[in-house]
């Protein structure tokens, strides 16, 4: 199916801009110490990673994807990562190669952009400053800044009413099944990241409009977009 040229751009964070997965991991492993319990390793947190930090908690705590743990240890738990993760957020992560250079890009075509993620606001800003991409962005929409967050289409069409564009008009460039139900949801197209956090499942499998390796690859994607709106 070819691209629509869209006149907005939404960005997921966590798996789409930023390897995150090194601080998380950190965190996680001081955290189960912290409770003498064994850590798990970056490979495992890994595959948790993608439904905010009190899931990851959770995950962390029964060591695997679904699942509670006891809400008393939950309760114990939970405000050591938080201040880990605090102290930790933009420590190890990185942009992913690519991101500079799509974001370049995307803002000397003139595209409006935004960031939509489910990362909480006090751990969003500070990790987009650290890593010089902030101020790309004429709207940044963490997982606490609306009453709901991804899957459901409301912080994207949130984003798009703000910044003046239709849903038809809009593309999410995001990394997981989240990003993909969302996107569906709100009438946006979705161009998925091949590298980010999908619980180990190939993204391929949610049937996103374009699978991307990189960012650099938005100029020939996006090039390539027909200029006809539905």
């Amino acid at each position: 199916m070819a691209l629509r040229k869209p006149e907005m751009v939404l960005i997921d964070v966590d798996g789409t801009l930023v390897d995150s997965v090194p601080d998380l991991a950190y965190c996680v492993d001081e955290m189960m110490k912290a409770l003498g319990l064994p850590p798990h390793g970056e490979a495992k947190v890994r595959e948790w990673v993608g439904n905010g930090v009190e899931r990851l908690t959770r995950r962390a705590l029964i060591g695997k994807l679904d699942g509670e743990p006891d809400e008393a240890l939950f309760e114990k738990a939970y405000p050591i990562f938080l201040e880990l993760y605090a102290e930790n957020t933009c420590k190890r992560s990185r942009l992913y190669p690519g991101v500079r250079e799509g974001l370049d890009y995307l803002e000397h075509e003139g595209y409006k952009l935004g960031c939509v993620t489910n990362k909480a606001e006090r751990f969003t800003v500070p990790l987009l400053r650290e890593l010089g991409v902030y101020d790309d962005f004429a709207i940044v929409i963490s997982g606490d800044s609306l009453p709901r967050k991804k899957p459901d289409p409301m912080p994207l069409l949130h984003a798009a009413a703000h910044l003046g564009c239709l849903p038809e008009q809009a593309l999410m460039l995001g990394d997981s099944v989240s990003d993909v139900k969302a996107a569906r949801a709100a009438g946006f197209q979705i161009v998925c990241m091949s590298y980010g956090y999908n619980h180990g499942v190939d993204i391929r499998e949610a049937e996103p409009d374009a699978v991307i390796d990189s960012m650099a690859e938005l100029p020939e994607l996006l090039g390539a977009a027909t200029q006809d709106v539905a």
